[in-house]
């Protein structure tokens, strides 16, 4: 939606400069450099209310990882979708070794230990591995309230040194 707001900008600008003109009466061709000036300062007031907008929305430059389509407390019905949200980092397979990359973990109705944050994300049933990169998933969970947790691996499944990335732990109520 803003990709499509920044392109019309400037098509809107124009067209309006060029309206001005026919308006008068068939009056002489807009100035190109007025016409040029207005499309600048409408393309420099759209990208910085996107700007804006990513700050509200994230609040710091990270790196963080969140969810993108769930709220703590929302209620879903299974199977339902999850999307992973990452920003400050970026995503890469598993073993890939380019810096300041990693993939994503799912936790499950379950947390890290401090003793599993020094070691590689355990892979079972409740920390889920997402290591060709993926940034969605379906989850099939039986009724009831469930916790879920991003945890953003490096190239060996281990926590980023010298901070782990890890969303805030929500719960989710399945019907």
């Amino acid at each position: 939606m803003r990709l499509h707001s920044l392109i019309a900008v400037p098509f809107l600008a124009f067209a309006l400069a060029a309206c001005d003109g026919a308006s008068t009466g068939g009056g002489a061709a807009p100035d190109p450099a007025v016409v040029k000036a207005e499309v600048d300062k409408a393309v420099a007031e759209a990208l910085a209310a996107r700007d804006a907008d990513a700050t509200k929305l994230h609040g710091d430059a990270g790196p963080a990882v969140y969810f993108v389509n769930l709220r703590d407390g929302q209620t879903v019905t299974s199977p339902f979708r999850v999307v992973f949200g990452v920003y400050g980092i970026g995503v890469a397979p598993a073993l890939t070794d380019k810096p300041n990359t990693g993939h994503h973990h799912l936790l499950i109705d379950t947390e890290l230990t401090d003793e599993e944050k020094q070691y590689a994300i355990p892979a079972d049933d409740k920390h889920i591995h997402y290591g060709a990169g993926l940034t969605e998933t379906v989850l099939d969970l039986p009724p009831g309230p469930h916790t879920l947790q991003l945890v953003f691996g490096d190239m060996n499944h281990e926590l980023h040194k010298p901070e782990g990335i890890l969303s805030e732990k929500i719960t989710i109520n399945v019907q």
